[in-house]
């Protein structure tokens, strides 16, 4: 299995970010929620998901590899909620 994470973070419309991967040379959105995104720094204030997205990067993308190597894409995509923090 081969993993690659291309990106770039996009703004999802539930204000999460999508980032692009590739998985074993085929598209993989991968999608973390508005509440991941709020959950994984719960001290400071989301403002711009991008630009939160961009400070905790390595570890949403540890997350999300995570989440692929268990079978949890389905369809072209994986999703990373809040509940994925815990497993980390």
């Amino acid at each position: 299995m081969k993993i690659e994470f291309v990106g770039p973070a996009q703004v999802a419309e539930d204000g999460g970010v999508i980032y692009l991967a590739t998985l074993d040379g085929k598209n993989l959105d991968c999608h973390f929620s508005y509440e991941v995104l709020e959950d994984i720094d719960p001290d400071s204030i989301l403002g711009d998901p991008l630009e939160h997205f961009a400070k905790h990067q390595l570890k949403l993308l540890s997350i999300a590899e995570q989440k692929i190597l268990n079978g949890h894409a389905h369809d072209g995509q994986i999703q990373i909620f809040s509940n994925d923090l815990v497993a980390d």
